[in-house]
């Protein structure tokens, strides 16, 4: 008999899932129900960004917890950057990771839980800053008494700029070169910084001067205004400048980290400017007062040093007294000098006389006969080494002429040859492109002599005048009576005279200007400067 089929009984009607549906459903529902939300608490976990750009953390309070992630691109363009233990308001939406069945919430905006949190993160940063040692009196430099060159960090829009400026002209103007920058809102503080450092990455002597002191300036705002100068990256900035700084955040009452690292704090951006230079009459006055301090000084040096001049002067014996005693044993040495050369003399000639008796000829021929025996010897000697020498150095030459072969040296000149001929056609090639251009650069300069010629102006009517001496006349009151003057035109040159003024017109009128007559250098000009449209003369 056949055994009947095993049958499953269905105990329920539920609806089969599989695990992706599930997890999709369930995904679905968390994010339709609560969408976009504002979730306050406490940064947990945060070890900084993945190697992808994406940061994965907890937001906690004390009885939950909730897993957080914030994108590359959305982490680029937080202003508030999370660290370990800062309370934060996030924004986001809360979705769910089916990978491992848990909810979390991609926050999208991030700011800090009040006030009261800004500032315990602020003085958590000061207190690391402080141990790092970037707050300490002995690495602040002092600030330069008379800068040259300024720069100043700030918006190049703002009063604060103009407040400033104001203040340089007041006191002692100056080169100030401003780097333009954002002081408030996303990336502002990299900005900032970029302006530190770009302006400790000129060189001297460069197309852009160095400056000789850096101001940071921003006016007056809120913790939250002021934020950007409380990040990092601008204190890292102004830590590491290489030129004196001067902060001008904010009014006296604020402050910031800024201020703490840098070389000086001023308590508003206009004191920062009155800081840097300082007035330009107090300076002179200064200067007039050292010059005067100099010169009493010096009087006063010169007078000392004149009158201990004297003292001294007093106090040295005479010349002649000086003299009178080295002159007394000067004659007494000459007397025994005397009397010395005639003795010595006596002396000397008595041993002459007797060794001259002592003296034979033969005595000096034995002597240069023997000499001249070793003399012989000694050239014999040589002759012999020298032959044997010069035998010694043929055989080597005979040894190394057999084994010389011309053609090496055949080969290199053939080939030395070749090359200049070569380099003598380049050279002719490039003297032809040298003169080429050198022509053209000539013809070039000549067109532009051409142009710029004043000849060029005498062609459209203008003359040029000049004196007897050669100096050209620009007034008629170069002009005397009875003067030559050489008028050079368009195609030529001829003379004029200006001739005696005439009695009855000079006692006409003294207080006006006499009118030129007809024929004189004023009447030439005039009559030049009505026919062309009241344009007088060249010159």
């Amino acid at each position: 008999m056949n055994q009947p089929a095993f049958k499953v009984k269905r105990t329920t009607n539920a609806a089969e899932f599989t695990v992706s549906e599930l997890s999709g459903a369930i995904k679905k529902t968390v994010e339709d129900g609560f969408g976009h939300v504002r979730l306050r608490g406490e940064i947990s976990g945060y070890r900084g960004p993945h190697s992808s750009g994406h940061c994965y953390f907890a937001l906690k309070d004390d009885r939950s917890k909730i897993e957080a992630v914030i994108w590359r691109g959305v982490f680029s363009k937080l202003k508030i950057k999370p660290e370990e233990g800062m309370e934060v308001i996030a924004q986001g939406r809360v979705t769910t990771y089916p990978n491992s069945s848990k909810y979390q919430i991609v926050i999208e905006a991030l700011e800090p839980a009040g006030v009261g949190a800004l500032m315990a993160l602020l003085e958590e940063r000061k207190k690391k800053f402080a141990a790092e040692g970037l707050f300490d009196e002995a690495r602040k430099r002092k600030i330069p008494f008379l800068p040259r060159v300024v720069g100043i960090v700030t918006s190049p829009t703002g009063a604060v700029i103009r407040d400033m400026m104001h203040g340089f002209m007041e006191r002692c103007p100056a080169h100030v070169i401003v780097w333009p920058a954002r002081v408030q809102g996303d990336g502002s503080a990299e900005e900032v910084a970029a302006g530190i450092r770009g302006f400790n990455a000129l060189q001297d002597g460069g197309r852009v001067p160095r400056p000789d002191l850096l101001i940071v300036a921003r006016g007056g705002g809120s913790l939250e205004d002021l934020w950007s100068f409380n990040e990092e990256v601008v204190v890292r900035a102004a830590a590491e400048s290489e030129i004196p700084l001067i902060s001008a955040v904010g009014h006296e009452t604020d402050w910031t980290l800024i201020d703490l690292v840098a070389d000086a704090r001023a308590p508003t951006p206009t004191k920062a400017a009155e800081w840097a230079v300082p007035v330009f009459s107090e300076l002179a006055n200064q200067i007039d007062e050292l010059t005067h301090r100099l010169k009493t000084a010096s009087r006063r040096s010169v007078e000392d040093a004149r009158t201990k001049l004297r003292a001294a002067a007093r106090g040295l014996p005479r010349p002649s007294d000086l003299v009178a005693l080295p002159r007394q044993r000067f004659d007494a040495t000459e007397r025994r000098l005397s009397y010395g050369l005639l003795a010595n003399t006596r002396e000397l000639g008595s041993r002459f006389a007797a060794v001259s008796a002592r003296l034979r000829p033969n005595t000096l021929l034995a002597t240069a006969q023997a000499a001249r025996a070793r003399l012989e010897l000694m050239q014999r000697r040589q002759s012999a080494s020298l032959h044997a020498i010069i035998g010694r150095h043929r055989t080597d030459f005979e040894r190394v002429g057999g084994r010389l072969n011309p053609e090496p040296i055949r080969y290199r000149v053939k080939y030395g040859r070749e090359r200049f001929v070569s380099l003598t056609r380049q050279a002719q090639s490039a003297q032809a492109r040298v003169i080429s251009q050198l022509r053209k650069q000539l013809d070039a300069n000549g067109s532009l002599l051409q142009s710029l010629s004043y000849h060029r102006v005498l062609e459209r009517g203008f003359a040029v005048v000049r004196g007897t001496n050669g100096e050209t006349i620009r007034s008629v009151e170069q002009v005397q009576p009875g003067m030559s003057l050489h008028v050079e035109v368009k195609d030529g040159k001829f003379q004029v005279k200006k001739p005696a003024p005439d009695k009855a017109a000079s006692d006409a009128s003294s207080s006006t200007r006499q009118r030129p007559k007809p024929g004189s250098v004023r009447s030439l000009v005039a009559e030049r400067g009505k026919s062309g449209g009241g344009q007088g003369s060249l010159f």
